[in-house]
């Protein structure tokens, strides 16, 4: 196969558009070919001479789609590599973006024929290019390509430079809003950990605050799902859904309703609540897919929780028994599975039969409990200052005994 790389004077461009132009027109014989090849060269070379980058970018993405499926991944990726850099011959943003554009939606048009090499060659693209809207736009059209090329594995490390990427884009709460929702449906499709997809459907939601009926109506579905992944992961007991405009909304709605409800019982109840509220809707529990044995055990860890956060700091064991309905040996069992999960920190008083507890996990952080924080802070801090003072008096005592030994001696 005929190498992209130009080994004489010609510029690369025009190197690459002779070469694809020969691939392009191969099938029709040389009386054929032959003019098409060089009319192609000069428009090229017309393009180059009079600055018309965006034409040029189109001429080359004509040919190269054709050859697409003919050439080895080594020959098209060095292909896109001269294309992509026409981008850098560009000085006005908006030109740029429209290079951008233009490449990257020729590139996504087929996103199943070598979806892996096409997304390497947006990569490329997108490191190239300087103006933020620009590399949002790539790294949008990445997105895409990785999910409906199922290559999500292949975009999901810089999920990790999400906030830094932020910063330099500098975009809307619309954009940020579409981001979110694609982030999440990748972390899906690729069957991540349920953690990290929840993180950015939560943002995704956070994006809806003030807004009208009929754009908060757009969250609903993904706020539903929001919901149902919380209560379905395992090692998820904390979450501000419950803060959220937009699955606020949920709470008198005539279709999701129950969901809203059974949010309200992971978050504030404890398991009572919730044997209560599968009784009665448990079909509607089977058509979320949730399993009732794990949302049991979930709720035995929270109630467990809700307990921990009463003001004395201390859990009768017959409490535990009664609010989590398990047997007397049981109860310091399920301590140690909240203890495991990181829910709380405490001493187990087999001689009392109390647990005592120092640390507890908040399944929500509201207004209460900014409150709370803030009372423990200005306690600690009063401590400490009585502290400073204590230690400065007793400095002082010290340096006025030592001053009166000195005075003695002499």
């Amino acid at each position: 196969m005929t190498t992209v790389v130009p080994t004489s004077e010609e510029d690369p461009a025009l190197a690459v558009v002779r070469f694809t132009a020969d691939l392009a027109w191969a099938d029709a014989g040389p009386d054929v070919a032959e003019p098409q090849v060089t009319r192609l060269c000069m428009e090229a070379q017309e393009c180059m001479v009079m600055g018309r980058w965006l034409d040029l970018a189109s001429l080359m993405l004509t040919s190269a789609d054709l050859v697409f499926s003919k050439v080895s991944d080594k020959d098209l990726e060095c292909i896109f590599t001269v294309i992509c850099n026409l981008v850098s011959k560009l000085e006005n943003p908006a030109e740029e973006l429209e290079v951008a554009k233009l490449i990257s939606t020729k590139i996504t048009q087929q996103p199943n024929d070598k979806p892996a090499m096409r997304l390497k060659i947006l990569f490329n693209l997108y490191n190239l290019l300087e103006g933020p809207d620009s590399r949002f736009f790539v790294y949008m059209r990445s997105l895409n390509l990785a999910l409906n090329g199922k290559v999500t594995e292949h975009i999901i490390p810089s999920f990790k430079k999400i906030d830094s990427f932020l910063k330099e884009w500098n975009i809307g709460v619309k954009d940020q809003r579409d981001l979110f929702h694609n982030i999440a449906n990748v972390l899906k499709e690729n069957k991540s950990s349920a953690k990290d997809s929840f993180k950015f459907l939560t943002k995704y939601l956070a994006t809806f605050s003030g807004e009208d009926s009929y754009s908060m109506s757009e969250a609903k579905e993904e706020a539903v799902l929001t919901i149902i992944e919380f209560v379905k992961a395992p090692d998820m007991f904390q979450c501000d859904l419950l803060d959220m405009p937009a699955v606020g909304q949920l709470e008198k709605d005539a279709k999701y309703a129950l969901v809203y409800q059974l949010l309200k019982i992971f978050l504030t109840q404890q398991l009572d609540a919730y044997l209560e509220f599968q009784a009665a809707n448990s079909t509607l529990m089977k058509s979320y897919g949730l399993v009732h044995e794990d949302c049991i055990t979930k709720m035995r860890l929270m109630s467990l929780v809700d307990l921990g956060s009463n003001e004395s700091g201390q859990i009768p064991y017959a409490l535990i028994k009664d609010t989590l309905r398990i047997n007397d040996d049981e109860v310091e069992l399920w301590v140690v599975k909240a203890i495991t999960a990181k829910l709380i920190d405490c001493k187990m008083d087999q001689m009392n039969q109390v647990v005592i507890v120092s640390r507890c996990t908040e399944r929500i952080f509201g207004q209460h409990q900014w409150q709370s924080l803030r009372s423990k802070l200005a306690t600690w801090r009063g401590n400490v200052a009585s502290l400073i003072n204590t230690i400065q008096a007793n400095k002082v005592v010290e340096e006025g005994l030592q001053a009166t030994q000195g005075m003695a001696i002499r």
